[in-house]
């Protein structure tokens, strides 16, 4: 029929049609709900009043609706949240099962009309979108294209959900450990155990937090990442305030603060929100997060950064390592920062291990692959505040093979005393092509360049650093010591992400690089098994990790893990402290060992008074 055709109805047939009409709401029944077991992606409305298709429905226990690819109508709920591209709204009345989320975001692709306290009904199709960008990440539930009718305004919301004492405890331990991946028909849905589950079923959701404690300071993304009461029920906590990550345990009860609502302040480890944090649970770039919907307040928890323990014998040797981020000479700032940390806080160690030296010009790209002038304004900064007399040791590397900021290539470097007696074994100056071997002489290994790259055309250095070994003479005694900066875990699926247990991507290049470097040190080792032997550096990878271990093998000990196991990070990531950062040492050396500390100078405190994102391991030798 075209669409200006009219139809023409007889009178006789018009009344009988309202008989029949009124005849079939006499025997109307409700139609039942629409359970989450229906058909995917059938297209038919789901129809109904009021609330008509729940919104504990839609979401379902599960991380994809039931109902996703489906149309639904009259969905009911009051605005409890809006942004630039859409709003949440929630259930007026929740049904009995905690795994199912009251909540839900409806995307309008620009400004909705509505106002937070609007009573809605929302009609429109399920569907689950990742944000974020990465094929790991979780879906987020959604109702898109839209139909909304505000029924009433200025309506109180519902009372958030607490997260902690008092409401809902999160998971401490466990993430996900079904061990197959969220789509896996053998999952279970279990939000009292997996972290990933339980704020599942928040999705979309008021949520508070009470007392809430920083764990993780403000971020260049300007999140914060808390614990709720004061971290009471939290796992192993740090003596100054975070939280350790463990083999097993990555620490699901860790509520991420993001501010894409309101703005967030700048916080470090310790601080204390001054009141409940109220936000709504939504997901993005791997983690869920709680979007404030109010500025927090917090009090200052009273952190400051650590000074080492000086007070040693003169005869003790000092060895760190120092992940010093991105540093070259065009940074006087900078540069005058790291030699007051130096001084003032490191006590002037002995051997200073670097990684992330860049060229004098930083990432300009104007220079050729060179670092002297940034050694010597480090070196310069030192004596300026009255410390010892250094001198560097490095080896430029190759332009733009080696990772990290574009045209800047770092590179590991060491500073070293001058007046402590320490000196290069000598041997000729290594370059960057060149591979160090180790030769026997009179019954004692020693290097045929000082210093000189690890196997550097090896296929597990491709896009990373290369690996640098000194040979000191210390009191007539050789001691070997290799500077690391593995590649990093940046490609790494996501704790939160889909795929459980998370794909390691990164982990096989850092296993290959530990093997160059476990049998660089295992021939030392074979000449002369007393040999003094240091591996440390940036290694990207936890003391219990693979890598490490296949490091460690049988002839390296790790000294983090000399330490309580609440001390033993270097660096705080999303909240967790963990050890990025490492002293390994031959046995030998080990007997030797007096002390082993991390100084926290900067992992613990916010994005904009950082000097770098990582924290220093010192350990003391006593080698008379």
């Amino acid at each position: 029929m075209h669409k200006n055709e009219r139809l023409h109805f007889n009178p006789r047939f018009l009344l009988l049609f309202v008989v029949i009409l009124l005849l079939t709401s006499c025997f109307k029944t409700t139609p039942e709900p629409l359970l989450p077991g229906v058909a995917l992606g059938s297209g038919e409305p789901v129809s109904g009043q009021g609330e008509g298709s729940r919104i504990a429905m839609i979401q379902g226990a599960a991380h994809l609706s039931p109902m996703r690819g489906q149309t639904v109508a009259d969905v009911g709920g009051v605005v409890t949240v809006v942004k630039s591209d859409g709003f949440w709204f929630q259930s007026l009345k929740a049904d009995k099962n905690p795994a199912t989320s009251e909540g839900i975001f409806v995307f309008t692709d620009w400004v909705p009309s509505v106002k937070v306290g609007d009573a809605v009904n929302v009609s429109g199709r399920v569907e689950e979108i990742r944000p974020g960008g990465n094929t790991a990440n979780l879906s987020r539930t959604q109702i898109m294209d839209a139909e909304i009718t505000v029924l009433s305004s200025g309506n109180p919301l519902p009372v958030p959900v607490i997260i902690g004492a008092d409401g809902r405890m999160p998971p401490t331990e466990v993430i996900d450990d079904d061990s197959n991946g969220i789509l896996s028909k053998n999952r279970q849905f279990d939000p009292e155990s997996d972290g990933l589950d339980f704020y599942e079923s928040l999705e979309g959701m008021l949520v508070q937090v009470n007392r809430a404690v920083v764990v993780g300071p403000t971020n260049p993304y300007k999140e914060i990442v808390v614990l709720g009461d004061l971290g009471a029920h939290a796992s192993l906590r740090t003596p100054r305030g975070g939280i350790v990550i463990r083999e097993n345990d990555f620490n699901p009860e860790r509520i991420i603060l993001d501010d894409l609502l309101v703005a967030l302040p700048f916080v470090k480890v310790g601080d204390m929100a001054a009141g409940p944090v109220i936000g709504v649970v939504d997901y993005d770039y791997g983690n869920f997060k709680l979007l404030v919907i109010q500025t927090p307040q917090f009090v200052d928890g009273g952190l400051a950064r650590e000074r080492a323990d000086t007070e040693s014998d003169p005869g003790y040797l000092r060895i760190a390592s120092y992940n010093v981020e991105n540093l070259s000479a065009s940074q006087p700032q900078r540069i005058s920062t790291l030699a007051e940390q130096i001084v003032n806080h490191m006590g002037s160690p002995d051997i200073i291990g670097l990684q992330e030296i860049m060229d004098n010009d930083g990432e300009q790209g104007n220079e050729t692959a060179s670092a002297d002038q940034t050694y010597r304004a480090i070196i310069d900064g030192i004596e300026a505040r009255g410390g010892p007399e250094y001198a560097y040791v490095n080896i430029d590397p190759i332009q733009d093979v080696e990772g990290g900021i574009p045209l800047g290539n770092i590179r590991v470097g060491f500073l070293y005393r001058l007046d402590r007696g320490l000196q290069l074994a000598p041997a000729p100056h290594g370059d960057a092509r060149t591979a160090v071997e180790i030769r026997k002489r009179d019954g004692k290994p020693e290097l045929t360049l000082n210093p000189g790259r690890i196997d550097p055309a090896h296929p597990a250095f491709f896009g990373s650093r290369r690996s640098l070994v000194v040979a000191f003479l210390y009191q007539g005694r050789p001691l070997f010591v290799v500077n690391n900066h593995f590649v990093s875990k940046g490609v790494d699926q996501p704790l939160f992400g889909e795929f459980q247990p998370p794909f390691l991507e990164s982990e096989a290049q850092r296993i290959r690089q530990a093997e160059v470097v476990h049998d660089f040190v295992a021939d030392i080792l074979k000449i002369d098994p007393q040999s003094r032997v240091v591996v440390l550096g940036d290694l990207n990878d936890f003391q219990f990790s693979p890598p490490l271990a296949v490091l460690e093998g049988r002839i390296l000990s790790n000294l983090i893990k000399t330490l309580p196991a609440g001390e033993q990070y270097t660096y705080v990531y999303e909240g967790n402290s963990q050890a990025m950062d490492h002293l390994l040492v031959s046995n030998a050396l080990f007997e030797d060992l007096v002390a082993m500390d991390v100084i926290h100078l900067n992992a613990e405190f916010d994005y904009t008074v950082q000097f770098s994102d990582h924290d220093i391991p010192i350990a003391t030798f006593d080698l008379d």
